[in-house]
């Protein structure tokens, strides 16, 4: 028989409750500003519900009623230099904290000052989708954000802000002022990979970051306890080591002594905490009728929740300890309705049976694609070189030692630089030598992390958007870019746009494309034709090691995220870059002539650049062969590619790889119908074959293009113009 002995979890668990002694020894301006903002959610919710029901609210309207007694427990529990994010279902968490942020102390007795009108206008007015909300209307209902009063963003990806909030909570660790994060998420993210990847992280790394999941037993109308089978949810803290309080979300005391406990840990560097709510939305998933309409729970459950109200919990404690009286109730529901209703008053309008939103409050349609990304003002005025003109002294490198060069000079001379990747600060500079040198000189600000990339560049997101940082991350490979897809293109690419066009994403992803390598279908894509397709991404292709350090200096200059691409088969390349000098820029959007040229034109970048070269040099084509370099479809220099087309009236596009993710495909298409007029022929291709590179040395030479395959393209092109090339 094996000896059996138990084991004994890591972390802290606890069940709390408020007891009556709590509440009466409660301080009665605590009651009094719980009661306040319960009511002032409740009364905005409710708002929000009626101009849904009139068709007023385009898209969805998410209502907490119900829940808000999780969000203003806890909020009232934190500063203002705290931070939150929640998912789609956040009107309460957003108000609770902004509310708090506008008026620290509400007297339950006495009126709302203009802050607290102008917030919930504002509120509303995103909600609806007009020009005077937070995010100028593009958020509504699912996407809040109001950086100054510490509200990072909602997010309608179930679980996907969560990773973005570890990343403000590094900032907070980093800056040693005992602020912290909260992210709130429901019982439906629980199981999100995203989620579980972030306690690991943020467990890991003894992050300052509140999980707070209101469980509310339904994801839209699936039970909790269909879908898990440990549906005390708090309890997954105990697989990472992170203490857990599971409480009475319906009791705003309980939440607001659990929220403290919490914090006492958080803001003493004692790392993560999750606490558990349970609670229940009155309504359906979205919009103004019952779950119970829907056949998926009972009236008599709706009901017996409903007797559990927080707003009658906290009122009639008050009114037991005789600080309030029943009227005193009614008067401030009262203020609370009447001051939502001039809010809705100032976006409708009657028309008429009915109301209709002002025409005059909503964005003007010219706002449509502002701010996808930044105008790159911050790189104005900043000193730009190329290798050809170049006068200083120069030396020969290989193309990885620029990589790390020039991350080693900008991270002497920028503190807020933070590099994150699987294995960078190990075997002497990560799997390629990239970062040799970064670990030992910036031990703090070189961070491997676990293997999990929904985590470590969702939070470097976050970190982003917070301001204090510019975090440069590292993807070992781009086909890993499927495995983080939603906190890449969801949500980094998206923060500007999505949340009003003005929140900076100052954020730069490494990865290297390994075709040719032997590493088969999963670890070597070119990934730019997948990032070209994704608007607020910039992409940088440096294919010499001068040009590496120009376009590096500008992607960590840059206010938008910017993807460096780096191949494999340049790494051992030499080549010239600045004896003492690493501090130019390479604007982004400038294309480089690599070989001049009459006859054809050919677009490329990154190694296929040299193998491009060599092509015409072997059959003695006069072709012109411009080095992209930005990759991205606000990137592309067209000056120099239009210059080029009208010179040589023929282009062929030449990548290695994949024909399926190509980056050609999308390119060939604009340059026909930017170019048409100047074309003598079809724009022509060189790509890789359907299928992803595989193991088989032989079928992975198949399956990309080099040299041989361009001197095919020149051919073909060649020929199609006349002039036929010699065997």
């Amino acid at each position: 028989m094996p000896e059996l002995t138990p084991l004994q979890p890591g972390a802290d668990w606890f069940d709390l409750a408020a007891t009556e002694s709590d509440w009466a020894e409660a301080p009665a301006d605590l009651l009094g500003n719980l009661l306040t903002g319960l009511h002032l959610v409740r009364a905005f919710e409710e708002s929000v519900l009626e101009l849904a029901g009139e068709g007023l609210v385009h898209g969805p309207a998410h209502s907490s009623i119900g829940q808000e007694g999780g969000a203003i427990g806890s909020c009232i529990a934190l500063r203002s230099s705290d931070q939150v994010n929640g998912s789609h279902r956040a009107h309460h968490q957003f108000l609770a904290k902004a509310l708090y942020h506008v008026q620290p102390k509400f007297d339950p007795l006495a009126g709302f000052g203009e802050p607290v009108e102008h917030l919930l206008y504002r509120t509303l007015a995103e909600i609806a989708g007009l020009r005077d909300g937070f995010c100028k209307g593009r958020g509504g209902s699912m996407h809040l954000r109001w950086a100054e009063a510490g509200v990072l963003g909602s997010n309608a990806i179930v679980g996907g802000g969560v990773p973005s909030a570890a990343g403000a909570a590094f900032a907070h660790r980093r800056a040693g002022a005992g602020d912290v994060a909260v992210t709130y998420f429901g019982d439906g993210a629980v199981n999100i990979g995203s989620v579980l990847e972030t306690m690991n992280l943020a467990a890991a790394w003894d992050l300052p970051l509140l999980f707070f999941i209101e469980n509310n037993l339904y994801a839209v109308a699936t039970h909790v306890e269909e879908v898990t089978r440990e549906h005390r949810l708090s309890g997954r803290g105990q697989g990472f080591g992170i203490p857990a309080w599971r409480v009475d979300g319906m009791d705003p005391l309980a939440v607001k002594l659990a929220t403290d406990a919490a914090l006492d840990t958080l803001r003493t560097g004692g790392g993560p905490a999750i606490i558990e709510a349970d609670c229940y939305r009155y309504f359906h998933q979205n919009g103004p009728l019952a779950g119970s309409a829907f056949g998926y729970r009972s009236k008599e459950e709706e009901a017996d929740w409903r007797q559990r109200d927080p707003l009658t919990r906290v009122g009639m404690a008050m009114v037991q300890r005789q600080l309030l009286t029943e009227a005193d109730l009614d008067a401030l529901r009262g203020r609370a309705q009447d001051l939502m209703a001039r809010c809705v008053e100032r976006i409708v309008e009657p028309e008429g049976q009915g109301r209709r939103i002002r025409p005059e409050l909503w964005p003007d349609r010219a706002f449509v694609d502002v701010g996808v990304r930044g105008d790159l003002q911050e790189l104005a005025g900043v000193r730009t070189a190329e290798q050809d003109g170049f006068d200083g002294p120069m030396k020969s490198v290989r193309f990885v030692q620029a990589v790390a060069s020039v991350m080693h000079r900008r991270m002497s001379q920028d503190e807020s630089i933070v590099c994150m990747g699987e294995d960078i600060h190990r075997l002497k500079g990560g799997t390629n030598g990239a970062t040799r040198g970064l670990a030992e000189d910036f031990p703090d600000r070189v961070l491997g992390t676990p293997i999990s990339e929904n985590a470590f560049i969702g939070l470097a997101g976050g970190l982003a958007t917070d301001g204090r940082h510019k975090p440069v991350v590292e993807f070992m490979y781009p086909d890993f870019l499927w495995v983080a897809a939603d906190q890449v293109f969801n949500q980094v690419a998206k923060f500007r746009h999505m949340f009003g066009g003005d929140t900076d994403v100052p954020l730069v992803l490494r990865t290297k494309v390994a075709m040719g390598t032997g590493y088969g279908s999963q670890h070597s894509m070119d990934p730019a034709g997948i990032f070209a397709t994704s608007p607020g991404w910039r992409i940088v292709a440096p294919a010499t090691p001068f040009d590496y350090v120009g376009l590096m200096n500008a992607a960590l200059e840059c206010r938008d995220p910017v993807l460096v691409l780096e191949h494999v088969d340049l790494y051992a390349e030499r080549g010239d870059i600045p004896e003492d000098d690493l501090d130019y820029y390479i604007p982004l959007g400038s294309a480089r002539v690599a070989r001049p040229g009459n006859d054809l034109t050919v677009l490329t970048y990154l190694s296929m650049v040299g193998e491009s070269v060599a092509a015409a040099d072997a059959l003695g084509v006069d072709a012109e062969v411009i080095d992209l370099r930005s990759l991205d479809r606000a990137g592309l220099d067209w000056e120099t590619v239009e210059a080029s087309v009208r010179k040589t009236h023929n282009v062929l596009i030449v990548e290695q790889g994949a024909l399926g993710t190509s980056y050609g495909g999308w390119l060939a298409d604009e340059v026909q119908r930017r170019c048409l007029d100047w074309l003598d022929q079809p724009v022509e291709r060189v790509h890789g074959g359907e299928a992803s590179p595989s193991i088989s040395r032989v079928l992975e030479r198949a399956a990309i293009a080099r040299q041989d395959e361009v001197e095919t393209g020149l051919r073909r092109v060649m020929a199609a113009r006349g002039t036929p090339l010699g065997d």
